[in-house]
């Protein structure tokens, strides 16, 4: 298998993981993202999306919705772009 591949399968099984989450409030938020980015996404993006994509939908959709502030430890920059992209598929 090439590295081409190797990113191939790790994009669909990443986007296929947006949309299976466990809950539907957070299949609605990632699926959509990753429908929309995962395909341009840096390798150093993919493994940020992976690592907030491993946070418990519980909490991750209060950080989403603005209801509790993410703890330090999380990639606040790249969870900004999953809101922006959530807020923006919202209004329209």
């Amino acid at each position: 298998m090439t590295a081409g591949e190797d990113i191939a399968i790790r994009r669909k099984m990443m986007r296929y993981r947006a949309w299976h989450r466990g809950t539907r409030e957070m299949d609605l938020v990632l699926g959509p993202f990753a429908d929309a980015h995962i395909e341009t996404l840096s390798l150093v993006d993919l493994d940020r999306l992976e690592r907030l994509m491993s946070e418990e939908d519980p909490e991750l959709l209060t950080w989403v919705m603005g209801q509790v502030t993410p703890p330090e430890t999380v990639d606040r920059a790249f969870l900004d772009l999953l809101i922006a992209d959530h807020k923006a598929r919202v209004s329209k």
